[in-house]
């Protein structure tokens, strides 16, 4: 390695003009990627409970389809009854969570829509889960 006259190490590829060389295109300029900076707690503890919302309301959804079938085939409101009030305050529960969610990972409208549609159609509540944990958890955004 040269040393110029005060000591210090210098680059053997700058010009003798004392500027530093262009970068040429025969080195590679690929740098390794670089992985998503992680979340913020308060963006996990929201996801935390998002996802067991997403949990209980796809679940309960499928209750509710199943009363609807016995409410309608077998003649058995009672179902219905007892548990389409129930199901409807855990969605309201599920809508809270996701916009508390959404706001604090700054999610945009559209995914933010796609959500809370997913959360009222049976079993695509569990694929829109799945999505968002695949997001958060690889640092982009819905």
């Amino acid at each position: 390695m040269p040393v110029d006259p005060a000591g210090e190490i210098t680059d053997s590829t700058a010009p003798a003009s004392g500027r530093p060389a262009a970068p040429t295109s025969a080195a590679p300029t690929s740098a390794p990627p670089k992985s998503a900076p992680p979340k913020s707690a308060k963006v996990m503890a929201a996801f935390k409970r998002y996802k067991i919302a997403a949990f209980i309301v796809g679940w309960g959804l499928l209750l509710l389809c199943a009363a609807m079938v016995a409410k309608y085939l077998f003649d058995l409101p009672q179902f219905v009854v007892i548990w389409g009030p129930i199901h409807g305050a855990l969605f309201v529960g599920y809508v809270i969570l996701a916009f508390d969610l959404a706001y604090k990972d700054r999610w945009s409208p559209l995914g933010t829509l796609w959500v809370l549609v997913a959360g009222t159609i049976p079993f695509v509540s569990f694929v829109a889960e799945k999505q968002v944990q695949r997001k958060i958890l690889a640092g982009g955004r819905m």
